[in-house]
């Protein structure tokens, strides 16, 4: 049996331990992560050759959510796992996004890391753990990568930083920050956070790194222990004749197509220069000597389109819209923009437009979620559609794919801390960014049009939030910083930062980088020069709404909300419900009662709205000596008459109130279904006795 090898290391209090040797000995890499009683088996496979003709680096990460890992069974008819859900979507990705660029260039095998989480304890999070573990199975394994990298979370909880907190104390830090790096500088960055100041960041990104060195220190002791030789994989290069001969005979036109402002124009040149390339370089396939050189053409093209570029903003500054290194695309708003949704608002920077259109619905409309965490429902959804047209093509549309499945997270983060109490505005919240046009820094836009959509439909946001993506040119020792990234920028720069914020601070990080990693001082830089970029942004959106509105959408549910006693929660409930689903019908609204006792009513305006609160109000209401009260006759004794003074309530006329003179008989002053106004002249506690006198029998109606 093959030998177990376990090494651990302390990590903010915390033993984390890395296991290979036992579980899935027939993948390139495999590796068991336990922190606590949290456990995430990872395993790396790679395929031993790239498919033919194969010209991109197919990589797939998955991350398996167990719901036995949590002592749970799935809900549903058929109890089985279905689609990953949103977590584990973007754990995939944060483990995706460093890992992908430290892989060899020129490696195009089929590469696969599966993280399977095993067991839960639901305070030590998971996805940490992915990451570490996706990052030593292929430090260990045979698989061609530029590793190792390590990963942690900081939190600041109380204004202290907290390294790898427990899940329950999240949601109430100011800052929720995973990061992950190599041992000299960051290289990916996912957070959430309270109007936190950029030094804070920094501050916090310095405690990661400090960590990240111990976990890195632990993967170089396991490789050592039972690391095994990488595959070969052949040098990467540009054929330089190749390249030297279009540079020669179309140099300046590759200059001038580059230079092209508009997108869709830049693109048909560029593509129209690579056909004229081609043929004067290859001529007719057939009677090639060398079969290559298509092929080595496409690349050298490729290669010298992007070295123009980046030397262009990198030693002459100068970008290729034309814009200085921190000038902002133009901007433009609008709200209002469609009627029947809550509130609308459309967002165009540049060539990238975003529209968001909002829904407010009654608080049991929450998403109800069935995971391993410990999260069972959420008030607040934003979800981020990215349609093909937005870039000018044809696709498939078959639901979200991961990457609007993140966009959409990242703007929910920025969002959230902006929302009101669900006390003070007890609705759902649903917010959809429909991207009509994109050139770079569409998740940014949609940040800016939700803000705007939650002003137009009244939700009083404590202040709004502006987006803006950050970019980085890096040759050797020389930097230069860009501010509101288009396509092109992103598609061939150094780095993906996205920075959103408030006038005050910042609200949610993301951040990718394509080199082998970022020192504090670019990321000092760019963190300031988003600073002034969203302060831009910020002053432009406020232009188009100052302020939220005062009132909400007259298409929106009112909501009103109601506190009674909850001993008498099955009072307005009723037998088999039959109370609450009167009154439903009866006002045409929707009841949630919570189990406190606190009562949301969503009603279409607001008569109805007020109309069953005071319904419930009056049905709930302790009855006290000199309540006036009309209700129905319930039954006639010798000795007087009970009348209904709410649900489950009764109280007596006694006979000799039911008239001046002596009332021989009950029934010839009252009957029972008569309905009399009464005033309740005592309460007897101990006996459970409330008398009563009739205040105006003669107004009496049979019911």
């Amino acid at each position: 049996m093959t030998d177990v090898t376990v090494v651990g290391v302390e990590i903010g209090g915390k033993r984390i331990t890395l296991e290979t040797g036992r579980l899935a000995k027939q993948a390139n890499g495999a590796v068991l992560v336990r922190c606590e009683e949290t456990a995430v088996l990872v395993t790396a496979v790679a395929r031993e050759e790239a498919r033919e003709n194969q010209d991109f680096f197919p990589l797939t990460v998955d991350i398996e959510e167990r719901m036995y890992a949590a002592g749970k069974i799935p809900g549903g008819f058929i109890k089985r796992e279905a689609r990953p859900s949103e977590k584990a979507t973007l754990t995939a990705r944060q483990i995706d996004r460093p890992l992908r660029p430290r892989f060899p260039k020129g490696f195009m095998n089929e590469v696969q890391v599966i993280g399977t989480v095993l067991s839960t304890d639901q305070e030590t999070a998971y996805d940490v753990l992915a990451m570490i573990g996706a990052s030593a199975a292929l430090t260990i394994s045979s698989i061609p990568w530029l590793g190792p990298l390590g990963a942690v979370r900081v939190a600041i909880i109380d204004g202290e930083f907290v390294v790898n907190p427990p899940m329950s104390s999240l949601p109430e830090a100011d800052l929720d920050l995973v990061v992950s790096g190599s041992r000299d500088a960051i290289v990916m960055v996912e957070a959430g956070a309270r109007e936190v100041t950029e030094d804070k960041v920094l501050e916090a990104l310095r405690v990661a790194h400090d960590e990240i060195k111990k976990i890195i220190a632990l993967q170089d002791e396991l490789q050592a222990k039972v690391g095994i030789p990488k595959w070969e994989v052949p040098v990467h290069e540009i054929d330089r004749g190749v390249y030297e001969r279009i540079v020669a005979a179309f140099g300046p036109e590759v200059e001038r197509v580059t230079q092209i402002v508009e997108k869709k124009d830049r693109q048909q040149a560029t593509v129209e220069l690579r056909q004229r390339v081609s043929e004067d370089l290859v001529g007719d396939v057939e009677t090639l000597a060398d079969p290559d050189l298509p092929a080595k053409v496409k690349r050298a093209f490729t290669q010298l389109e992007k070295d123009i570029i980046r030397r262009r903003i990198a030693i002459d500054k100068k970008r290729s819209d034309g814009r200085g290194t921190d000038e902002i695309r133009t901007i433009t708003g609008e709200v209002a923009v469609m009627p029947r949704p809550h509130g609308s608002a459309l967002f165009t920077r540049g060539e990238t437009q975003a529209m968001t259109l909002l829904t407010l619905g009654a608080t049991n409309q929450v998403q109800r979620i069935d995971t391993i965490g410990i999260e069972e429902s959420k008030r607040y959804i934003h979800h981020y559609n990215f349609p093909p047209y937005s870039v000018g093509e044809t696709g498939f549309m078959r639901g979200p794919k991961r990457r609007d499945i993140g966009h959409g997270a990242l703007a929910e983060r920025a969002l959230l801390p902006m929302l009101p109490d669900e006390k003070d505005f007890p609705y759902t919240i649903r917010l959809v960014s429909e991207i009509l046009e994109s050139n770079g820094s569409s998740s940014m836009a949609s940040i800016c049009a939700s803000s705007l959509a939650l002003m137009d439909a009244g939700v009083q946001i404590k202040a709004p939030v502006a987006g803006i993506a950050m970019g980085l040119i890096k040759e050797g020792d020389d930097y230069v910083v860009l501010s509101d990234i288009a396509g092109v920028e992103d598609h061939l720069g150094d780095m993906d930062f996205k920075i959103a914020g408030t006038h005050d601070g910042i609200t949610a990080l993301q951040m990718d980088i394509k080199i082998s990693g970022v020192t504090f001082d670019i990321l000092r830089d760019a963190l300031e020069q988003a600073r002034r970029g969203r302060l831009f942004i910020l002053e432009k959106m406020l232009a188009v709404l100052p302020e939220p509105r005062a009132d909400i959408s007259p298409y929106a549910p009112r909501i009103f909300t109601i506190q009674i006693n909850p001993d008498q929660i099955g009072m307005v409930i009723g037998k088999g419900g039959e109370t609450i689903r009167g009154l439903c019908e009866e006002f045409d609204c929707e009841i949630d009662v919570q189990d406190d006792g606190t009562i949301y009513i969503a009603a279409p305006d607001m008569d109805a709205g007020e109309g069953v609160s005071q319904r419930i109000l009056a049905m709930t209401k302790e009855i006290e000596v000199g309540d006036i009260i009309t209700g129905p006759v319930v039954s006639t004794k010798d000795f007087g008459a009970f009348v209904e003074l709410k649900k489950g309530v009764d109280g007596l006329i006694h006979v000799s109130k039911l008239g001046k003179d002596r009332v021989d008989k009950v029934e010839d002053v009252v009957h029972k279904g008569q309905r009399v106004t009464v005033e309740v002249v005592e309460i007897d506690k101990a006996r459970n006795r409330i008398a009563l006198k009739p205040i105006d029998l003669d107004a009496g109606k049979d019911t």
